[in-house]
């Protein structure tokens, strides 16, 4: 399937303005990044390494203050129906993908092309949030995380039926927080 760029994108450019962002936080590296965009500024904030909560992580290697931007989810903007085709990405794991929700027809599939961004856990008491804005997903300091802290949001995982014990294992949660809720699904409403 074809990514649409900036430049062959037939959609009016965004009149919504773009978020303040981190010095070293990566803009332009998403296939469909904005042209008005900012440049990918500064040093290296981030480092991807074990994680204690699960596989790899994405650490603060200089603080970051509330509020900032600190990463953009890249990837291939994918349709749902693609996705379902391509899943599972691995089989001995069918349910851990790379997949970012977007909106009801779109899905970033960080698999091949992303960014560092895909390896940021789940939490239940994160120290950041993920924002859509203009179809792009940017991840956001929700306090000061200082160097050497594991950055991580609430997946918040929506899933159709019953969040059985056996459903509530397959997507357990390990942050290990006070206020964990022992999985990365969203609470049923």
């Amino acid at each position: 399937m074809p990514q649409a760029s900036a430049a062959t994108d037939p959609s009016p450019p965004s009149t919504k303005p773009l978020p303040k962002v981190a010095p070293g936080a990566s803009l332009n590296a998403s296939p469909n990044a904005s042209p008005n965009a900012s440049p990918k500024r500064g040093g290296r904030r981030l480092q991807v390494r074990l994680s204690g909560i699960h596989g790899k992580g994405v650490f603060a290697v200089a603080p970051i203050a509330r509020g900032e931007i600190v990463i953009e989810y890249t990837g291939e903007v994918i349709t749902w129906k693609e996705a379902l085709r391509r899943h599972p990405h691995d089989p001995a794991n069918p349910d851990h993908t790379f997949y970012f929700h977007v909106d009801d027809k779109h899905v970033i599939d960080g698999k091949h092309t992303g960014n560092s961004a895909k390896w940021i856990n789940h939490a239940c008491a994160a120290n950041c949030e993920a924002e859509e804005v203009d179809g792009r997903i940017f991840v956001k300091a929700l306090r000061a995380i200082k160097p050497g802290e594991e950055l991580n949001y609430d997946y918040g995982l929506v899933l159709d039926g019953r969040h059985t014990p056996k459903v509530k294992k397959q997507f357990e949660c390990r942050c290990g927080s006070k206020r964990c809720r022992g999985t990365m699904l969203a609470p049923k409403r």
